[in-house]
C-alpha cells in the first residue's frame, strides 16, 4: 500500500476556479491523498460562485467536484486561523494555492499571516515542505516579479497558470489536465498519466497523438 498522506489546497479571489476543481478532483481521486484541507478565502468563494455559478454560502467542494467527497475538510481562512494547518506538527506533503491572488503572494512573501492561507503557507517554507503559488495575473509588474522573487528565494515554487502548447491541445480540458498532472508532480504525486506529456526528443505522446494529419 503507498504512503498515504495530507495535501493542503487554497483557493483564493484570482480567476481560475474551474482549474482548481480539476485539481481538487485528482487529489481526492489519487489513492496517495489520504485527506485534503481546503481553504477557501471569502474573495474566493465570491469566484467561485461568479465562475461556476450558485451562491457564495454554498459547499465549495460541491461546487469544485460536483459532488461532496468525505476527503476533504473546508477551512475558512479568516475565522479558522487556528486550523491544524497552523502547525507545523499537522504533517502534510505540502501545499497548493490555486489560483493565487497577488495579494497573497505579498503577504507570503512578507511573512505576513493575515489569514490561515498565509498561516499555513508560512508554515511549508518553515518546514521545508513543498508550497506551489499558481498565480495568476498578466502582465506582471515589477512588485509582482520582485515578490515572486522573495518566495522563490525562501523556498516556494511560483508556478503560474500558463497552459502549454507544444502538445497540441484541441480542448481546454486537454490543457487541464497537463497542467494539473505537472502540478501534482512537485508535490510527489504521480497523475496517472504516465509518461504521456513528458518530453522525448521529438515530441510527446500527447503530442503526437494530437499531430493533426497531412
Amino acid at each position: 500500500m503507498p504512503e498515504q498522506r495530507r495535501v493542503i489546497m487554497a483557493v483564493t479571489g484570482a480567476g481560475g476556479t474551474r482549474l482548481a476543481g480539476r485539481v481538487l478532483a485528482d487529489l481526492t481521486a489519487h489513492q496517495q491523498v489520504s485527506h485534503v484541507d481546503l481553504l477557501v478565502s471569502a474573495n474566493g468563494r465570491r469566484l467561485i460562485a461568479h465562475e461556476l455559478g450558485g451562491d457564495e454560502q454554498d459547499d465549495p467542494v460541491e461546487r469544485l467536484l460536483g459532488a461532496p467527497s468525505d476527503k476533504v475538510t473546508v477551512l475558512h481562512p479568516e475565522s479558522d486561523f487556528a486550523g491544524p494547518p497552523a502547525s507545523g506538527s499537522y504533517r502534510s506533503w505540502g501545499m497548493i494555492v490555486l489560483p493565487c491572488a497577488m495579494g497573497v503572494m505579498s503577504r507570503i512573501a512578507q511573512g505576513q499571516s493575515d489569514t490561515l492561507v498565509e498561516r499555513a503557507a508560512d508554515v511549508c517554507l518553515k518546514e521545508r515542505r513543498p508550497l506551489l503559488l499558481c498565480v495568476r495575473e498578466t502582465p506582471f509588474n515589477l512588485i509582482h516579479l520582485r515578490n515572486m522573487t522573495q518566495v522563490t528565494e525562501a523556498g516556494a515554487i511560483v508556478y503560474p497558470m500558463i497552459p502549454t502548447y507544444y502538445n497540441t491541445p484541441r480542448t481546454v480540458a486537454e490543457m487541464d489536465e497537463e497542467f494539473a498532472a505537472r502540478l501534482l508532480s512537485f508535490v510527489g504525486l504521480d497523475s496517472g498519466t504516465g509518461d504521456y506529456y513528458e518530453w522525448q526528443g521529438g515530441g510527446t505522446p500527447a503530442s503526437h497523438d494530437r499531430a493533426p494529419s497531412s
